[in-house]
């Protein structure tokens, strides 16, 4: 296994993670690691949705030409040319990585082109034919019988066969005519794969564009007992289903107007258990070879637990925070170093950049008001929830990678999705209000690009008593945090970035951590409880103090009593300077 990481790390470090990254990487390892073998395979939006992996021959197989061919390159190294030994590495990994970093996409589209490539690597091989087939835009006409949709399964299947093998898809063809039910179809399909010299791997793509009719399911679940009773007569080798939302749960209309029932042809699904999130250990070797081929010098245990504190592990982030650092910061560095710092510049870009991950992402929770105001009541309102994936709001919360569970409790999955959402839920807040900061970020940046960090709570006092009447004192009481993060957001533009730790406690403590240029700041924002709980807070404000090796914070409390005092304090607590406003 030792090979296939090494040879396929190196070969994408080459690139400078141009495309896929240390992504890939990571995704191939577990399945080579782990044995995932895939029967019949559905892809969906997330890995969540891969399902009865212990079949599939085509993986192990594949496995085994990558493990030949790379202990023999790496056996004779001295013998063999530098860039056909390249070439070669390219060739024999190139189905795996494909498929592997497929499952890690989250859009349709972007599967399909990994899909792709595997599909012509799994032809160039010579042991498996692999056809892909879409019903998209292929209108009503074929879903008006069986016989209708058995021609067009085959008409599909030839087409998909001329690029390959002329000679077989004629034959496809003229089988067409003697189709006119399902049973025909699967004998049909039995002796296509008698005929074929290779495995055939049957991909389908757009399925939940087709999976609203009743003989398309029952189409889909013909292919599933072929496949379940492949000792009896021979059928595909593989069959991948492509854009399928939840394989277990096909949503099936069946008559206009009527509610979405859920009807599938697939009562068993295998766990999938693989953890496809890299741990620290898991990045620190890929970022050794990195620096090594670079002439990069970095410390790789300090950066990969960088990584993994903003991603989790997850490997599109990981892949765009080093993508980031390689082709934007490193080339600006007088010294090839990178370091902590640079992750965290990495993190600030990345969060000001649009992209189809965070675009699926919030496209997700607008389009779902209940996981909306879930997802708020954890971030905003500081609510500690179980974590059950059987519940409705979770689970598809989990189907969308936006769940994780932590601790056996729920929580969003890594730092940079809880950034991006709750720079979503902001910009709504701040809609809402007139409340944002009136004057330009570069007022607030000091001599020694350091942020004035009390005439921004001071102005957003302001702010706030001259916004706070009747109409709309509800609204800022409920919505005061989010209201402040609208505010910071553009005196931070272009300077730094604010970081969101929600806190579990009665006083519904949100800490902010700015990163300012080289410098850090943190506010704590929290509701007004009594004086016990206010010196909790402030031993809380202390130890976070303490653990960045700071000497000034800052506390913002909402006051929620009829009468607002609009006081501003600084106090000292424990050694360090601590300005409080109330607002």
């Amino acid at each position: 296994m030792g090979f296939v990481a090494c040879g396929s790390k190196r070969v994408i470090l080459k690139l400078r993670l141009r495309s896929v990254g240390v992504g890939v990487i990571g995704a191939l390892r577990r399945g080579l690691e782990g044995n995932l073998d895939l029967g019949f395979w559905f892809i969906g939006l997330k890995r969540q949705d891969v399902f009865d992996f212990e079949k599939l021959e085509v993986y192990q197989e594949m496995r085994g030409v990558n493990l030949k061919v790379l202990k023999h390159l790496f056996t004779h190294t001295t013998s063999l040319d530098p860039y056909l030994q390249d070439q070669f590495k390219r060739a024999s990994l190139s189905a795996l990585l494909n498929l592997a970093e497929g499952t890690g996409r989250m859009t349709s589209p972007d599967k399909k082109k990994f899909y792709i490539t595997a599909r012509s690597s799994l032809n160039a091989s010579g042991k498996y034919l692999a056809l892909r087939t879409s019903f998209e835009g292929a209108g009503d006409l074929p879903f008006e019988n069986e016989a209708s949709l058995s021609q067009t399964f085959l008409d599909l299947l030839s087409k998909a066969c001329k690029r390959v093998d002329n000679k077989l898809a004629d034959w496809i063809a003229q089988q067409e005519a003697l189709v006119d039910s399902f049973g025909n179809l699967s004998d049909a399909i039995s002796l296509l794969v008698e005929k074929s010299e290779r495995k055939v791997v049957l991909l389908i793509d757009e399925i939940d564009k087709s999976s609203n009719n009743q003989l398309f399911v029952s189409f889909l679940g013909l292919l599933r007992n072929k496949y379940l009773e492949r000792t009896e007569a021979p059928t595909f080798h593989s069959v991948i289903l492509t854009g399928v939302h939840d394989v277990k749960n096909l949503k099936l209309k069946l008559r206009p107007g009527e509610e979405q029932k859920y009807n599938s042809p697939w009562n068993i699904a295998a766990d999938f258990e693989v953890d496809m999130n890299f741990q620290p250990l898991e990045i620190q070797p890929m970022l050794e070879e990195y620096a090594q081929d670079r002439a990069v010098a970095v410390d790789a245990q300090a950066v990969a637990e960088r990584l993994f504190y903003y991603t989790a592990g997850y490997p599109f982030l990981v892949s765009k925070l080093c993508k980031i650092f390689d082709e934007k910061l490193l080339p600006q560095k007088e010294k090839k170093t990178w370091t902590v710092a640079d992750v965290d510049l990495a993190a600030s870009q990345l969060l000001r950049e649009s992209n189809v991950n965070f675009d699926e992402l919030i496209k997700n929770i607008r389009n779902n008001p209940d996981l909306y105001n879930l997802i708020e009541r954890m971030l905003i309102e500081g609510q500690e929830l179980s974590f059950d994936p059987h519940a409705d709001l979770i689970n598809q919360g989990l189907v969308y990678g936006i769940f994780a569970k932590q601790n056996q409790r729920l929580a969003i999955h890594n730092r940079i999705y809880r950034e991006v959402i709750l720079n979503y839920m902001s910009a709504n807040a701040e809609h809402k209000s007139n409340i944002a900061g009136r004057e330009s970020a570069d007022a607030y940046c000091m001599p020694g690009n350091r942020f004035n960090i009390s005439k921004a709570l001071l102005k957003f006092q302001e702010l706030m008593k001259a916004e706070y009447h009747q109409k709309d004192r509800e609204f800022l009481e409920r919505q005061g945090r989010l209201v402040f993060l609208a505010f910071l957001k553009p005196i931070l533009n272009g300077h730094g970035n604010a970081f969101k730790e929600p806190q579990i406690s009665e006083e519904k403590r949100l800490d902010i951590l700015i990163t300012y240029y080289q410098h850090q700041y943190v506010i704590e924002l929290k509701l007004w409880r009594g004086q016990q709980a206010h010196e909790n807070g402030l031993d809380q404000l202390t130890g976070y103090l303490n653990g960045l090796g700071l000497d000034d914070g800052a506390l913002l409390i909402f006051d929620q009593k009829g009468v607002k005092e609009w006081k501003v304090e600084e106090v000292v607590w424990k050694g360090k300077r601590v300005l409080v406003v109330w607002v």
